[in-house]
């Protein structure tokens, strides 16, 4: 009898999550209220810093939308980001009439090389997106010092980066302008769809807030639950539709609490992946800077050059195994939209090609087994066999 399916990815969902989203359910308030409120408060609190204001909403893409937006980020602007990343990190300059400036990546980290954000900087250039990719921490001190000598803003796309430390403290307590972070489904931790904007600038996250839901001076929340009539509010800009709900934010209050516990288990899983790959012919990812956290969002694997196997055919493999498997990223230069726009070409970002071409992602997720961790090693061994 042949084993079930390994799938890419799977949430962990305990009991106290399930009771809390049945709790909200009979509270009579299901969309942004009391709950959405106590996991901002609770967010600020797992971060530390009580200078930090966390505002819930519902996708990361709206958390970097919101976050340029508030910055002033608009047409005539250039944004400079890495090309290996999700289409979301650069859509969100161009949802605001600004440019997009892709750069190559360090070869060894594959986050965004600082060397070619400073070459690619011009009059035009007001901020920086680095990418915390697979949720090893960008080079966070060489980021921000560019940025203050150029006068640049910085705004993070930490959606992979649920616990990251960099320098020792963690990613969202920086001193960049704001962070984002994401909780979709195969993330580190979840709330189904959400993210959070994370900023220690007062007038940055008052526009959020307000942007966050149609640019209203008030939120549903207070109008609804005042005990005296409140019903009026003024629309003071043209908002978004960004709110996180009571319903996911009830997800996000305990999965809050267990995400050290999951960061644990994703490393326990990548140092099993990392003993039983050493001496084959691929390349393990980078770790984390000595006295740093990885949140191993990803495990990104590598063929090595001399390897006759294809990629493609490596994939296939493990897919013909039972193991679930993805690439992580098609670079945005090999996309039709980014390459059109601005005339792209694949030998313009030899690193972010050269790693697309040899790369995947294994499954590395909490509820996985010791077992399941072996017969993806396994794949792994027959497919190079």
């Amino acid at each position: 009898m042949s084993k079930p399916f390994l799938p890419f990815a799977l949430p962990e969902i305990g009991d106290e999550e399930i009771a809390e989203v049945v709790d909200t359910l009979k509270s009579g308030w299901i969309t942004t209220g009391p709950k959405a409120r106590r996991f901002e408060q609770a967010f600020t609190e797992f971060l530390g810093d009580d200078s930090l204001q966390s505002i819930a909403v519902n996708s990361a893409t709206a958390g970097l939308h919101l976050a340029l937006e508030a910055l002033g980020i608009g047409p005539g602007d250039e944004v400079i980001t890495t090309t290996h990343t999700f289409t979301a990190t650069a859509e969100v300059v161009r949802y605001l009439g600004a440019d997009v400036k892709l750069v190559d990546i360090d070869p060894v980290t594959l986050n965004i090389d600082p060397a070619a954000i400073e070459a690619a900087i011009t009059p035009r250039t007001k901020a920086l997106l680095p990418v915390h990719y697979a949720g090893l921490a960008a080079d966070m001190p060489a980021i921000l010092d560019i940025a203050r000598r150029h006068g640049l803003k910085v705004v993070e796309d930490a959606a992979h980066a649920l616990p990251t430390t960099s320098a020792g403290r963690l990613v969202g307590t920086l001193e960049s302008d704001a962070t984002v972070f994401s909780f979709y489904a195969n993330k580190t931790m979840t709330t189904g769809e959400g993210g959070m904007l994370v900023t220690r600038d007062p007038e940055l996250a008052r526009r959020a807030r307000v942007m966050r839901l149609h640019g209203m001076s008030r939120d549903a929340f207070d109008r609804f639950t005042a005990k005296v009539p409140s019903w009026y509010y003024e629309i003071v800009a043209p908002g978004f539709k960004y709110n996180l709900t009571d319903i996911a934010a009830a997800l996000g209050l305990h999965q809050l609490g267990r995400a050290p516990g999951f960061q644990q288990r994703r490393a326990q899983i990548a140092a099993q992946y990392d003993a039983a790959f050493a001496g084959l012919p691929l390349i393990t990812p980078p770790k984390p800077l000595p006295g740093d956290t990885h949140a191993w969002h990803l495990y990104v694997l590598r063929l090595a050059d001399d390897l006759p196997i294809a990629r493609d055919a490596f994939i296939e493999a493990l897919f013909a195994a039972g193991i679930g498997c993805s690439v992580h990223y098609i670079p945005l230069h090999l996309h039709p939209y980014w390459r059109e726009r601005y005339g792209l070409r694949a030998e313009d970002f030899p690193h972010s090609q050269r790693a697309y071409e040899r790369m995947l992602s294994l499954p590395i997720y909490t509820r996985m087994s010791d077992a399941d961790v072996q017969r993806v090693v396994e794949a792994v061994r027959g497919a190079l066999d």
